[in-house]
């Protein structure tokens, strides 16, 4: 259901008009409403003036426009009855001897309220004062069209059976001007903005206008709505191209193509939205006392989301981007360590390269912060730890990227060390359960500690954002360094940065070996491998990282339920996962994520290189012993529906 997991589907619609014909105009309107109620749209936008057309000039001062476009918006009105939608339409209205140009919202058979135009433009080829006046903006009743309705640019208007789904209006030159009512109509509590336009097409005003609307959702963290006139406008002077947009907090979901007549939808997440309001404390709510609110009701449909669901969130799809992207946090990880090296007047760093992924970025990232720096790469001292896990493959490729890139390889083989932790504490080491596997872990972490002791110089932590969201490091082994470069990076986000690495690598043993440890199954090799190949992969234990970064974002970005996170993987995922799949692994990420909340509380320093993060001192503050109770409810009642 759209509505219960915060979606409401919306549309712009620019329908062929003509000049001045009242009752043409509406009936296209009509068919344009009745295409827009099969998609599922519970709120449909027309452009500026579209009952009369915005070209009509000197004829506005005419009493039989007038009289015919009330006419049209009564019989729109009654049109409306049968329709569960919130209709937007433009039209000139007279009131008190003075003619404004207004947004008539109109519901079931309900005319709600008549916004007027705020901002009147006269200049270039705008003439819209030599008609128009500005409209108030304290709502005041009025009688229109037989009905008693309020005129006032101060209206929000409130779904009251999805609270966070309230709405305002601004029409076209509004959102041109340094400071549009938006703004206030979004400070009061609007979460959606609805703009009627008329926005004449010469060269590059297109980027202009897009820019203009992606940058207000994003300013103001709300869905932006903008229709705008289009085929049927007098071309005496001007062309209208009928750019309509629909965006939410920057990103332009939808997008017309130009000079061509029809209508766009837009799925927007209003819970999204509310999400991130509440999320930023300087997003501040103030000026609603000044504002009347008009409630209205929809029914609550299903429907099938039309809007597209990354399935990777944290890694741009565009390939230009994503370089991009992977240069900027590479430098991010770098400049973070370069700045530790520089405080602490550590002339070296140790790292365990295990020929995995995430050591191997530790590495890289070490490697440009000692360029940057101009200190000898010989001071990076890497070290290799084989046990009972180690293969081949891991190992020798651990010991070609280290001598690629011209660090110092030390190799301490840790096999004799844990037997002899084994016999200490009575461990049998032909059982192989947790404390097996840590007591390699914690192993590594004291030799690499030891030696950075031993030459004056920091452990630098290998680990990323996803193991640490699910807990997957062992308490005071991995979990633990003197500075983890990879602390914010997910899982699927670290592959790409390795694979960006390789690919602009110039040395072609670099290049190969970078690619092979792609191609390396995950794997923290504590368990002894078969037939020489690894034994023990870490996504058959706790499950796929594409889903667990998937769940980390939503949770962690947005704070979803758990429901809406797994309906909306269920898209994203379509074809390449069963919903059941989802599902168990949604319930086990949610356990790991509460249970293992401990080791995130005591986490070293690390840069932030995203939106979203873990760090116990900045971005993510939970008690370690906060109860899953709510969350596997959710999940219970889910499991009921599928």
């Amino acid at each position: 259901m759209l509505m219960k997991d915060g979606f409401i589907r919306v549309a712009a619609a620019t329908p062929k008009i003509r000049v001045a014909d009242c009752i043409y105009n509406e009936e296209q309107m009509e068919n344009d409403i009745r295409q827009a109620a099969e998609r599922g749209a519970k709120l449909i936008v027309f452009p500026e003036l579209c009952l009369t057309g915005y070209t009509c000039g000197d004829l506005f001062l005419q009493r039989s426009l007038l009289d015919g476009a009330a006419a049209a918006l009564e019989e729109l009105i009654r049109f409306s009855k049968n329709e569960d939608m919130v209709i937007v339409a433009g039209l000139p209205v007279s009131i008190g001897q003075k003619l404004y140009n207004v947004a008539a919202i109109v519901q079931k058979g309900v005319l709600l309220g008549l916004v007027p135009k705020t901002n009147i433009p006269n200049y270039s080829e705008f003439y819209e004062a030599r008609h128009f006046n500005p409209g108030p903006q304290k709502p005041r009743k009025i009688y229109f069209g037989g009905q008693e309705t309020w005129f006032g640019t101060q209206l929000l208007f409130s779904c009251v059976n999805m609270r966070d789904f309230v709405f305002a209006i601004e029409i076209c030159e509004d959102l041109w001007v340094p400071a549009p009512p938006s703004i206030s109509h979004a400070c009061a509590g609007a979460t959606v903005i609805a703009n009627l336009s008329a926005s004449d097409e010469i060269t590059g005003k297109d980027n202009y206008r897009r820019d203009l609307v992606s940058g207000q959702s994003a300013r103001l963290v709300c869905g932006y709505i903008y229709a705008d006139a289009g085929q049927g406008e007098s071309t005496t002077d001007l062309v209208f191209g009928g750019h309509d947009l629909i965006a939410e907090n920057g990103q332009i979901l939808r997008e017309s193509n130009r000079f061509e007549t029809g209508i766009i939808y837009g799925d927007l997440d209003i819970e999204k939205l509310a999400c991130e309001r509440r999320r930023m404390t300087t997003f501040q709510t103030k000026g609603q006392e000044d504002y009347v609110v008009v409630d209205f009701e929809l029914g609550v449909s299903d429907i099938n989301l039309e809007r597209y669901i990354d399935p990777a969130p944290f890694v741009p799809s565009d390939m230009r981007e994503r370089e991009k992207r992977c240069e900027e946090i590479l430098t991010i990880q770098a400049l973070g360590l370069k700045k530790r090296l520089e405080h602490t007047h550590c002339g070296h760093a140790v790292v365990g390269i295990s020929g995995g992924l995430d050591s191997t970025l530790a590495l890289l990232v070490m490697v440009k912060a000692f360029d940057m720096l101009d200190m000898d790469r010989k001071h990076i001292i890497a070290v290799t730890m084989p046990c009972f896990g180690t293969t081949d493959r891991t190992y020798n490729n651990a010991c070609r990227l280290v001598k690629t890139l011209g660090a110092t390889l030390k190799e301490v083989d840790i096999r004799d060390s844990v037997r002899v932790h084994f016999r200490d504490i009575g461990q049998d080491e032909s059982v192989h359960d947790v404390t097996y596997e840590n007591g390699q872990a914690r192993e590594r972490t004291q030799v690499l500690m030891d030696i950075a002791n031993q030459k004056g110089g920091l452990v630098i932590g290998t680990g990323d954002m996803s193991e640490l969201a699910l807990g997957w490091a062992t308490y005071n082994g991995d979990h633990m360094s003197m500075y983890g470069v990879n602390a914010s990076v997910p899982k699927t986000l670290v592959r790409h940065l390795v694979r960006y690495f390789a690919d602009t690598a110039k040395d072609q043993v670099l290049k190969d070996t970078l690619q092979d440890v792609l191609d390396t199954p995950v794997s923290p090799e504590l368990i002894p491998p078969k037939d020489g190949e690894i034994s023990q992969r870490t996504e058959d234990l706790v499950g796929p990282y594409e889903l667990h970064d998937f769940f980390l974002y939503y949770v962690m970005r947005f704070g979803f339920r758990p429901s809406k996170i797994y309906w909306m993987a269920c898209q994203a995922f379509d074809g390449s996962y069963e919903p059941q799949t989802i599902f168990k692994w949604l319930q086990k990420f949610y356990w790991r994520f509460f249970s293992q909340q401990f080791k995130r509380s005591c986490l070293p320093d690390g840069p932030k290189v995203g939106s979203v993060a873990l760090s116990p001192r900045g971005d993510w503050r939970m008690p370690s012993d906060a109860s899953v109770a709510l969350w596997q409810k959710d999940l219970e009642r889910l499991s009921m529906e599928i």
